[in-house]
């Protein structure tokens, strides 16, 4: 299927340090198909995203299971995985991360240095969701930004329009 880059919702998500820009080109509600989901995150050198972390693994009404690829571009950064396994890897243009279950997050890009990562997510459920649940012990996090404003070097790059 074709989706043409000026039908690309761009959403700014966060605030603060964890600002960041996400081209959601072939999420839920913006690309029809059965079950791949696949959105782009760009984040600027200092930031955090994929924050607070959070896992998709629990079938419930307000997570979905899903497994989920990280691909990178820039760098250097890091991404941290950990609940049934424990990685921490930095990362930069080619690297993958796999995230097979457990808590992911955040995605660290170093500072000065502007990360990419192409974030690819699949699982069984028969409609398409990316719903999840943050780490209790830093869900407060997302509270914290409604007093931040957003890193003012975002949005990255525009839609084509």
């Amino acid at each position: 299927r074709y989706g043409p880059a000026r039908e690309v919702p761009v959403e700014v998500r966060g605030a603060g340090q964890a600002s960041r820009q996400v081209n959601n080109f072939c999420a839920p509600d913006a690309f029809d198909c059965d079950k791949l989901v696949a959105v782009e995150v760009l984040t600027p050198g200092g930031n955090w995203s994929s924050y607070p972390p959070h896992k998709h693994d629990t079938a419930s009404e307000r997570e979905a299971v899903l497994e989920e690829i990280y691909y990178f571009e820039g760098g250097p950064g890091y991404q941290r995985v950990y609940g049934t396994h424990d990685t921490l890897a930095e990362v930069s243009g080619g690297d993958v991360v796999l995230v097979p279950h457990g808590y992911h997050g955040p995605s660290m890009a170093a500072p000065g240095y502007d990360l990419y990562y192409l974030n690819v997510l699949a699982g069984p459920a028969p409609q398409r969701s990316m719903a999840f649940c943050d780490d209790p012990r830093h869900a407060w996090v997302r509270s914290s930004w409604a007093e931040q404003a957003v890193d003012p070097r975002l949005p990255m790059t525009k839609a084509w329009r």
